[in-house]
């Protein structure tokens, strides 16, 4: 007979495992089976009656103890200044808890009365027995303005740099919150709308001056127009949302999935697992696991959430922010992978052999609870043998079988040889302040490529079980390049001395094997580039085109539904093929797959072109203070007013103005890609070494213009200008003249 444990022993465990409180984690943590559970009930329904514990959505906990998410109303500032607030969820008997709320810098203000869903640490301080991180502000959702602060005696008006806001936003003088005039300012509506006279508004933060680091992702945002407020209904839905129990799900909380994201990561939507398989028949392979967030649990068709997700097409991320493309109570809470927390999935199981090829695969819709949060850096760090007190007891059973599943993953690629291309990824580094306190190139780890290669399985696995079901569903399509980009890499390749073969069906084996013959010559970077431009855009569509950078026949993007809405599509259509639910692809959706296609192609662009422009705007205002320095680079790219030069210490692109040049005629050949010097026959090409001079920096609109130095370490020759550039074009002038008349005087004699 299982031995039935006390209610010491009961209230202890529940005390040190506030997220494993329902009546099944409580037996299964002291192994209570069978007619024994009785007992167990009998034991919490008497905890429950002496006051010890609470019963809220079938789980118990200590009624003294506030739970890990929470709303609380905040209280008027102390005389230090600080923020405490006061629980709305207590319902304890002892005296009622401190909550200090630790504000970030990216916090909106908070004022008396406000409530708002925080995450709560349990500290003990003197004066405090729980610290507060805002997740976000409830009850309320004003809308956001951003704008040039305009200050007048009475206080002043805000004018919106949205071209949409048409309005300009009266701010009381209570409500300026020290902005200056001329200066930058987040705000929010104040108090209903007017039907009469302007809005009104309050200042929650200064963001300074316009053309400051701090205001660019803002001003791309809303250039972009990319949606950066939730309307009042989609919030209501989001509150509302409860999570998802084990009812109709495969349980997958006992095993030991782990996430493994970027250091910085707010959400975390993929976890995976792998094990030798112990198949006989399949020596040497694998069984990985890749578990992604039951998004579609959460947001369903036809719902407000759901509209402005597709609305929004996907998140999109700068340097400073994030803009979600679901409310942070889902994207950070509810369907986010925490550490510990039983969380609704949606689990790909896929068998590998040695080779690394796939030869079976599973969904499963299941509930999973993380084991660890780890990032890509302590993960490396473990496998190189120097592992941490979170990576430590799970390097033997849990990292060390990931390596190895992933070591049979690469056997397949090399064979399948997707584009390997090389371009290291800039990362720009704030300060607290929002100033560029760095730039400088992500670093490509095994952990990055590990997770890579498993969600390309996943993606595949989602895509060929939706075809096999004849289900509809959308497809990410990268299609071959255009036989006039191919004709101009092959233009360049020769330039290098190297060479693309034509007259047979490309692949992408013919174009890592040019990538291949370049490494380690300074010809890599401009082949790199070269062969990246030539590459057609990726997009979604219902029809399958393939992707043919990863030299794959059927995919599909499965494994990011907290970011991207595609994804939400596969999940609903893999709920409906597989029978589990009514949440899944609806015959509305079915109807709107090609313009929802459409729609979020188009989104993943504005939010790719955002992005780039913020980057821009950051490297420019990062380069401002270094105009007049000298910098070395290549050219990478060639118009008629002038050169583009990619820096090599920034990444930033600059232009050399033809302007600049000096006074002779450039010819601009097209083709060729080169500009000529009509005097000089100086030729500037792409994949010139250069040495330039920053002459200007604009943050406003991130442009760096250049004077060029030297080109392949030879100054530029002497004599560039002079008188004859005007004559020159003169004379060019003339001669396009003549041959015009002679061609209609022998157009007229050929009539007669």
């Amino acid at each position: 007979m299982t031995r039935i444990p006390t209610k010491q022993e009961v209230l202890d465990w529940i005390s040190a495992n506030p997220t494993l409180t329902s009546k099944r984690d409580i037996a299964k943590a002291f192994g209570i089976k069978g007619a024994d559970r009785i007992d167990l009930k009998r034991i919490l329904k008497e905890l429950e009656v002496e006051g010890h514990l609470e019963k809220r959505n079938r789980s118990y906990r200590d009624p003294d103890r506030l739970p890990p998410v929470s709303v609380l109303q905040v209280k008027a500032p102390n005389a230090d200044g600080d923020l405490f607030a006061r629980p709305l969820e207590w319902h304890g008997e002892g005296v009622e808890p401190i909550v200090l709320i630790v504000a970030r810098a990216s916090d909106p203000a908070l004022g008396e009365g406000d409530r708002i869903l925080a995450r709560l640490t349990v500290v003990h301080e003197e004066d405090h027995n729980y610290e507060a991180r805002l997740i976000r502000r409830i009850g309320t959702n004003p809308r956001k303005i951003v704008g040039i602060f305009r200050k007048s005696a009475e206080g002043g008006r805000i004018v919106p740099i949205d071209k949409a806001g048409q309005n300009e936003w009266l701010v009381s003088d209570g409500a300026v919150h020290g902005a200056k005039d001329g200066e930058l300012v987040e705000a929010e509506q104040a108090g209903p709308k007017n039907r009469m006279g302007l809005p009104r508004a309050r200042i929650v933060e200064r963001l300074g001056d316009p053309s400051a680091p701090k205001a660019v992702s803002l001003i791309a945002i809303h250039q972009h127009g990319i949606p950066d407020d939730f309307p009042d209904k989609v919030i209501e839905e989001a509150d509302a949302a409860k999570p998802v129990g084990l009812k109709g799900r495969e349980d997958l909380r006992d095993m030991p999935l782990v996430t493994i994201d970027p250091s910085d990561a707010r959400d975390h939507d993929d976890a995976c697992y792998a094990h030798e398989d112990d198949d006989p028949k399949n020596k040497g392979g694998y069984v990985i696991w890749v578990a992604i967030a039951d998004v579609a649990a959460y947001v369903q068709p036809g719902t407000a959430l759901d509209r402005e997700a597709r609305k929004r097409g996907n998140s999109s991320y700068f340097p400073d922010r994030v803009v979600p493309m679901l409310p942070d109570r889902l994207s950070g809470d509810l369907c986010s992978l925490h550490e510990g927390v039983p969380r609704a999935c949606i689990a790909v199981q896929m068998q590998i052999d040695a080779e690394g090829n796939k030869i079976d695969h599973r969904f499963v819709r299941g509930l999973m609870r993380s084991a660890a949060s780890l990032h890509y850096g302590e993960v490396q760090e473990a496998i190189d043998g120097n592992p941490n007190d979170r990576t430590g007891p799970l390097l033997e059973t849990v990292l060390k079988p990931l390596y190895a599943a992933y070591a049979a993953l690469k056997k397949a690629r090399a064979v399948r040889q997707p584009l390997e291309l090389d371009l290291p990824e800039r990362k720009i580094v704030l300060s607290d302040t929002g100033e560029v306190a760095s730039v400088a190139f992500r670093d490509r780890l095994d952990a990055h490529k590990l997770i890579e290669e498993f969600m390309i399985l996943a993606n595949v696995a989602a895509a060929e079980t939706l075809i096999a079901k004849q289900r509809p569903l959308l497809f990410r399509v990268h299609e071959e390049p255009a036989p006039e980009k191919l004709e101009s890499l092959r233009e360049t390749a020769q330039a290098a001395g190297l060479n693309l073969a034509k007259g047979q069906v490309l692949q992408t084996r013919h174009l890592n094997a040019l990538l291949n013959a370049a490494a380690g010559t300074e010809d890599a970077e401009l082949i790199n580039l070269s062969t990246l431009r030539s590459m057609t855009q990726a997009y979604y569509n219902p029809e399958n085109f393939g992707h043919f950078g990863l030299a794959l026949r059927n995919y599909a993007h499965f494994t990011s539904p907290i970011r991207r809405y595609a994804d939400l599509i596969v999940h609903r259509a893999l709920i409906s093929g597989h029978g589990w639910g009514k949440d899944g692809l609806t015959e509305d959706e079915i109807g709107r797959l090609e313009e929802t296609a459409t729609h979020i192609s188009d989104t993943e662009r504005r939010s790719m072109m955002a992005e780039r422009d913020t980057t821009d705007r950051y490297l420019a205002a990062f380069l401002s203070e270094r105009v007049g320095n000298e910098f070395t680079g290549r050219i990478s790219g060639i118009a008629r007013f002038g050169a583009f030069v990619k820096m090599d210490e920034t990444g930033a692109d600059g232009l050399v103005p033809v302007r600049s040049l000096g006074r002779e005629f450039f010819h601009f050949d097209r083709e060729a890609g080169t500009l000529m010097g009509s005097d000089t026959g100086l030729i500037i090409a792409i994949g010139h070494r250069v040495t330039v001079r920053l002459t200007e920096a604009t943050p406003v609109t991130g442009g760096l213009e250049l004077e060029l130095l030297s080109i392949d370490d030879q100054a530029l020759p002497s004599g560039r200008g002079g008188s004859k550039r005007g004559s020159r074009r003169k004379a060019v002038s003339t001669k396009r003249k003549k041959d015009k008349i002679k061609r209609k005087v022998e157009r007229k004699r050929r009539q007669r």
